[in-house]
């Protein structure tokens, strides 16, 4: 049996619970969600059932001034709207983003309650990047926290683990990678006799193996919370809107050092930010674009 490595991680840094903090702030005044009653019914249309979902926000121009507050703080330039609580946190590579957003899963749901995510990254590689943070850090985030996230890499043949999704009322992490995104999310591409493949019809069909039941609408009726690992990389608009369309997300966090759009900024660590706190031993200047400068 192969031995689990245990690794040691020093107090979180400043910046980083900056971002933490930033977050889950968006939503501060909201109540924790408390309904963690798993109810099947197997005579519904859309889930097939009543999952440990997230439990919706609602409130109002709430929402708006926490964000305007929160970017105020960070010297951002305060937004006028919401744009579909698509919100963006920038941190240059190599200063713990990864880290950062798995912690933030652990206060969002120590804060009000939400516990379905799901990561979406844009190689397989750095998918299973994902999945090896999630394994040196769990042990790390159990003296934290008290509590385990249950993550899996979703995979079309082992459909089961979205029924265990839906009913855990614990922290629950999906991890995809858009080579299945791509091939799974066009569901009008993903019928008989259209160009998608088996794997891609599967999410969109009823399947004896799953109670009758569409993947698709099981994942939807939780509303998971989505966060991007390097959205750029991951077609642009067209990811979003098919994102949207397709999970259903309570909102969704994008994660990056190079954003090519910002939506909804919330924290920045940029290049020279990093620079100035050591994080990285050198920059190089291309050129200047001036940004998130109050």
């Amino acid at each position: 049996m192969a031995k689990r490595i245990a690794f040691q991680f020093d107090d979180e840094l400043d910046y980083q619970l900056k971002a933490i903090h930033s977050t889950v702030d968006l939503f501060k005044g909201l109540p924790r969600q408390t309904d963690w009653i798993y109810r099947p019914n197997r005579s519904k249309k859309v889930g097939e059932g009543d999952p440990v979902r997230n439990q919706s926000i609602v409130a109002g121009s709430r929402l708006l001034q926490n964000l305007r507050q929160v970017q105020l703080e960070n010297k951002l330039f305060a937004d006028n709207v919401l744009e579909n609580n698509n919100l963006t946190v920038e941190m240059e590579t190599g200063t713990g983003k990864t880290y950062v957003y798995i912690k933030t899963m652990f206060e969002l749901y120590q804060t009000y309650g939400w516990s379905k995510f799901i990561v979406v990254v844009p190689s397989i590689a750095i998918r299973e990047g994902v999945k090896k943070s999630f394994e040196t850090t769990q042990d790390h985030f159990m003296e934290l926290y008290s509590i385990k996230a249950r993550f899996f890499v979703y995979n079309s043949s082992n459909l089961h683990q979205l029924d265990e999704y839906s009913q855990n009322a614990g922290i629950n992490v999906m991890i995809i990678n858009t080579q299945a995104f791509n091939t799974t999310m066009n569901e009008e591409k993903n019928v008989e006799g259209r160009s998608g493949n088996e794997a891609a019809r599967i999410i969109y069909t009823k399947r004896d193996e799953f109670g009758s039941r569409r993947p698709i609408d099981v994942i939807k009726a939780n509303r998971p919370i989505i966060i991007l690992d390097e959205p750029q990389k991951m077609g642009g608009a067209a990811t979003q809107n098919a994102l949207k369309k397709n999970f259903n997300p309570l909102f969704s966090l994008n994660f990056s050092a190079t954003h090519k759009t910002s939506h909804n900024l919330v924290y920045v660590l940029d290049a020279l930010d990093a620079f100035k706190k050591k994080l990285v031993k050198k920059i190089e200047v291309k050129g200047f674009d001036i940004k998130n400068l109050s």
